[in-house]
């Protein structure tokens, strides 16, 4: 069953993954033009292809590597994320559904028939929630931890910002993140399939709401140059500009706007940082060895090195347990 599970969920993916694409790209070229608009006076077509890809951006060697790194993990990712986000998700949810099913005796869904658009309305809302909320407390435990820093360091390595830089993230930070997706996601996939809906339906929903979080958080235009604010909206969905002073290296900044899709999570917690408006930052990290991360050799293989030096101090007898990734030595935010 799981088998044809995940059969019927990666045949979703291809036929939604050139919609999705799409919708990215005009979202992308809607915020050039805007950005563009509210910056330059004098406006023309070359300066606004200055603007979107300036020389002294796509020249610097972190961007080179962002597109190196790019095209390697888009090899891996085919084999190895997208199967792994949807086995951990759908297993959890499996395994509520049956455990659930089985200590109280009744055979799911509780409500028969089709789901009714308000049932996938609530659901789809449900969903961007869990999605959310595990990614907030995930982002924030890799910057509190110095294990799962190294890691995260990858991403705060970009020193400049150019849209593929969202991908830049260690396949193993990735790989641990959609774990951790399928305790919080899975837990409501699974309650979810004990009411109303059943697990392939669910699945296939699913991934239209992952997609749907991707488009909304504009996660590529917020890795960009492009100080895009939403105005007052900025209260419930997290903008670009305010994801952008998350990368600053501003100690100011250090440990804020965790936040995904929405920014109300970094309210609650009390990590929330409102930029003024147009405000520049400088990117990257603050560690004299940053340019060691860019290149491929520092992108994938010194973050596990330096993983492996952290859990060697640990093993070492009569040595000082670490602190926070703040406090560790060689860090940023």
């Amino acid at each position: 069953m799981l088998n044809d599970l995940i059969g019927k969920i990666l045949d979703k993916i291809s036929a939604t993954s050139l919609l999705a694409t799409g919708l990215l790209l005009l979202t992308a070229l809607v915020s050039a033009l805007v950005a563009y608009w509210r910056t330059v006076e004098e406006k023309s077509w070359k300066e606004f292809f200055e603007f979107v890809i300036p020389h002294e951006v796509i020249t610097h060697p972190s961007a080179k590597a962002d597109l190196l790194f790019w095209v390697t993990k888009k090899a891996l990712m085919p084999f190895l994320m997208l199967p792994a986000g949807i086995v951990f998700v759908t297993a959890v949810g499996y395994g509520t559904n049956w455990l659930f099913s089985t200590l109280f005796q009744f055979q799911p869904p509780l409500i028969e028939g089709p789901a009714g658009p308000v049932t996938v309305l609530i659901f789809t809302v449900s969903m961007l929630l869990a999605y959310d909320i595990s990614y907030y407390l995930y982002h924030v435990a890799q910057h509190r931890y110095p294990l799962l820093w190294e890691l995260h360091k990858v991403h705060h390595s970009a020193e400049v910002m150019v849209g593929i830089t969202k991908d830049r993230v260690h396949p193993l930070d990735e790989l641990m993140n959609r774990a951790w997706d399928g305790l919080i996601v899975g837990l409501c996939f699974g309650i979810w399939s004990l009411i109303s809906l059943n697990l392939v339906e669910l699945t296939v929903f699913g991934v239209n709401v992952y997609v749907m979080r991707n488009i909304l958080m504009m996660d590529f235009v917020r890795h960009t140059h492009f100080k895009i604010s939403f105005g007052p909206l900025n209260n419930l969905i997290l903008c670009p500009h305010w994801h952008q002073l998350h990368h600053s290296v501003d100690p100011r900044h250090y440990d804020k706007n965790f936040g995904l899709l929405f920014s109300f999570w970094d309210r609650l917690f009390g990590t929330l940082c409102v930029p003024k408006p147009d405000e520049d930052f400088k990117f990257g990290l603050v560690d004299r060895d940053v340019r060691d991360y860019q290149s491929l050799a520092g992108l994938y293989v010194m973050p596990l090195k330096r993983m492996w030096g952290h859990i060697a101090r640990r093993m070492r007898p009569g040595k000082p347990r670490p602190g926070t990734a703040r406090s560790s030595e060689g860090t940023r935010p």
